[in-house]
């Protein structure tokens, strides 16, 4: 069966592009790997750990919003197979599988999820380099997982297991739904909410690389939000920072992984033992951006 194999990057678009590639480069700990030629200003940064071109495309914008979310699938085959099933979901496309022009290139196509927000699903894009990460190194490996608010996120939960063959892995009570597409617990989650953004969380190679990095963090002047703590679902550890712009990020560990062919879903009980095990982290999830609905819902960009 096609389905989506991998998260290849986010794009967002920003009224302070020079805050957020501040950002990223010299406080989060991305590679800046690209810049655009042409008047789109685009920036592009990518992980140490991850041969992924790049996992962060940054572009001026007068509002904040999210362009678009970059989903790997293996082949061509499988992208065509996956556009045949967005199309027949009625999802709108905002173009059809063709040679992808942008930074990477590759072969893919772009559609509009149910509640509005951009993806692209692509195969055969050009790989970046990528380097053994070190305990200690303290920056992302790759991108982790994203959770995304739905106003419908059940139907959200069913369009994702459905029409892109992501597998139900959890669920936090019934608010709040792991996916996963590879043997890792969920790489995508959803809540209730305005359809936006929740996060965007990255694989740290150790709890004592999230440790520093949280260290690294402060010392630059973004402190911690949430965190340090350890979720239940996914028994991954956690640390919530924003961005410049506002924008919800993750240094997280020890992701569970579960066997993809045999895994039983379980609902967790919501609690705080459940939410945080070690219950000792500052915050908590009232602490983070209130979710508002993206400026950018059934707006596409050119690029």
């Amino acid at each position: 069966m096609s389905r989506v194999t991998e998260i290849r990057f986010v794009g967002y678009g920003t009224p302070d592009v020079d805050a957020e590639r501040a950002f990223y480069r010299d406080c989060w700990g991305l590679k800046e790997v690209g810049e655009s030629d042409g008047s789109d200003g685009m920036v592009y940064f990518a992980a140490e750990g991850s041969d992924e071109l790049y996992v962060v495309r940054l572009r001026q914008s007068e509002e904040k919003r999210i362009d678009v979310v970059g989903l790997q699938a293996d082949t061509r085959a499988d992208v065509d197979a996956l556009f045949d099933k967005v199309n027949a979901a009625g999802a709108r496309i905002i173009f059809p599988p063709r040679e992808l022009t942008g930074f990477g290139g590759g072969y893919g196509f772009r559609f509009f999820s149910p509640d509005g927000l951009s993806f692209e699903i692509s195969s055969d894009v050009t790989r970046g380099t990528s380097r053994p990460m070190l305990r200690w190194d303290a920056v992302p490996q790759k991108i982790s997982h994203i959770v995304f608010h739905s106003p419908d996120h059940k139907a959200a939960t069913q369009f994702f297991i459905e029409v892109l063959g992501f597998r139900l892995s959890d669920w936090l009570g019934d608010f709040m739904s792991f996916l996963r597409c590879n043997e890792w617990h969920h790489r995508i989650a959803f809540l209730p909410g305005p359809p936006c953004l929740n996060h965007v969380a990255y694989d740290m190679l150790t709890v004592d690389d999230m440790m520093r990095g949280i260290a690294s963090l402060r010392k630059k002047g973004t402190d911690i939000r949430w965190g340090p703590g350890r979720h239940t679902a996914g028994n991954n550890t956690f640390s919530y920072f924003t961005t410049p712009s506002g924008f919800a990020v993750e240094y997280t560990s020890e992701l569970e992984a579960v066997d993809d062919a045999t895994h039983q879903p379980k609902v967790h009980e919501p609690g705080p033992g459940v939410m945080d095990q070690w219950e000792t982290g500052v915050g908590g999830p009232q602490t983070m951006p209130h979710p508002e609905a993206d400026k950018g819902l059934f707006q596409p960009v050119e690029v």
